[in-house]
């Protein structure tokens, strides 16, 4: 778990960085919070989940250009296997951090 980050806090970081996210509806409801809530008593890391959210929201937005088009993600649920994918991989920090540039660059151009 993120060390000296209470479940408040916890919820907070990972629920900002999920109604920022690319793709997301853009609202926290009340089972979000709840997720979140079992994220952190799972002892999950914040940057795990965060992790998580770019490599979904990377995935959603690189596409074949005639692919149809996605519609919101409303709940974070919606990350939870990719949350487990994560968990059962060994990837680099530096790969996150070349996708949330990659992010960046693609929503510039949106």
């Amino acid at each position: 778990m993120d060390s000296g980050l209470n479940q408040e806090e916890y919820v907070r970081q990972v629920l900002e960085a999920y109604r920022n996210t690319p793709g997301t509806a853009g609202t926290v409801r009340r089972a979000d919070r709840l997720v979140a809530a079992q994220l952190h008593q799972r002892g999950l890391s914040a940057q795990v989940i965060q992790n998580a959210l770019v490599l979904a929201a990377t995935r959603r937005l690189i596409r074949r250009p005639d692919a149809p088009p996605l519609g919101r993600i409303r709940s974070l649920a919606y990350f939870l296997p990719v949350i487990e994918e994560l968990l059962e991989s060994r990837v680099s920090q530096d790969y996150f951090d070349y996708l949330r540039h990659k992010l960046t660059r693609i929503g510039a151009a949106l």
